[in-house]
């Protein structure tokens, strides 16, 4: 995640938006759910209704004075009826604003503290990563310096979010919801510390990839890949996917887009190694991390 100040880009349907003010991305939003209400042929009053929320409530979203929070929006969804390409436009809108909300004025916790309701307000994500641990799976030390290392941010801000991001992961526990990650090797093998920390990583892998509401994989390098590996994303509920670059976020609603993911992810999910292979693996990561611990050089 960029530190706070850093120039910050979000790509919705292949186009590019630098900052913009968060009254108009209010105001942006206000618009959209005033036009989704008239276009399921709602008044305010009955969307408010259906929503249990007040009248006054729904005109101050629609008019750019009040943000949702997230149970809000589920239940505007499901008053809604929304397709997935209109709830892929709201969640897209909603994530932008409140990244930048937050960023703003929590820092790098902040940006977590974000990316924890966007987690939050999924039923099933699937993760593909090809260069680090997933967030939802690293380990506190693990989750600390990836969050400090290339950044301008102070330990202290960095140890905050990376709190933010380990209280997240009791998702992984909830019934209800699905998890699914597939890794590269080269994901398991990049460190950002000392290579003694990456037992403990390894093992968290393994723990996590036990739960039941989760599936893990890695495809290992000997593994002929279905396609480059260029980046890695996390699809949300089959309606956005979020792709992390070093200079902010990259959010993609377009069907086409979000084919290509889910296809993108899919090869890759087959080439992957899980269950007993899978621990084979990783215990076989693990005994080169111990070696490079103990080589003076």
């Amino acid at each position: 995640m960029i530190h706070e100040g850093a120039d910050r880009r979000v790509v919705t349907g292949g186009r590019t938006l630098g900052v913009e003010d968060r009254q108009d991305r209010l105001r942006e939003l206000g618009e959209l759910l005033r036009r989704l209400r008239k276009d399921a042929g709602l008044t305010g009053k009955e969307l408010a209704l259906r929503v249990g929320v007040s009248q006054p409530a729904i005109s101050q979203i629609e008019t750019g004075k009040l943000l949702p929070v997230p149970e809000t929006v589920e239940r505007l969804v499901a008053a809604l009826g929304l397709d997935a390409a209109g709830r892929g436009e709201l969640d897209a809108l909603l994530l932008r604003l409140r990244d930048e909300v937050s960023r703003l004025k929590d820092g790098l916790a902040g940006r977590e503290a974000a990316n924890a309701t966007r987690v939050r307000s999924a039923r099933w994500m699937a993760v593909f990563s090809s260069a680090m641990v997933p967030p939802l799976l690293q380990t506190a030390e693990y989750a600390r310096l990836a969050l400090a290392i290339g950044r301008n941010v102070s330990d202290d801000d960095a140890a905050k979010a990376a709190a933010v991001r380990i209280e997240a992961q009791s998702l992984l526990l909830q019934e209800g919801r699905k998890f699914a990650f597939v890794l590269t090797e080269g994901a398991v093998r990049t460190w950002p510390g000392p290579p003694s920390l990456m037992a403990a990583q390894l093992d968290r892998l393994a723990q996590v990839a036990g739960l039941p509401h989760v599936r893990l994989g890695v495809v290992p390098w000997s593994a002929r890949v279905p396609a480059f590996p260029l980046h890695g994303f996390t699809i949300y509920d089959g309606s956005v996917s979020v792709m992390e670059s070093l200079t902010g976020d990259l959010t993609l609603t377009e069907p086409g887009e979000l084919d290509a993911h889910e296809e993108a992810f899919e090869a890759f999910a087959g080439a992957a190694l899980y269950g007993d292979e899978l621990r084979d693996l990783l215990e076989r990561i693990k005994a080169d991390y111990r070696m490079l611990a103990t080589d003076p050089d």
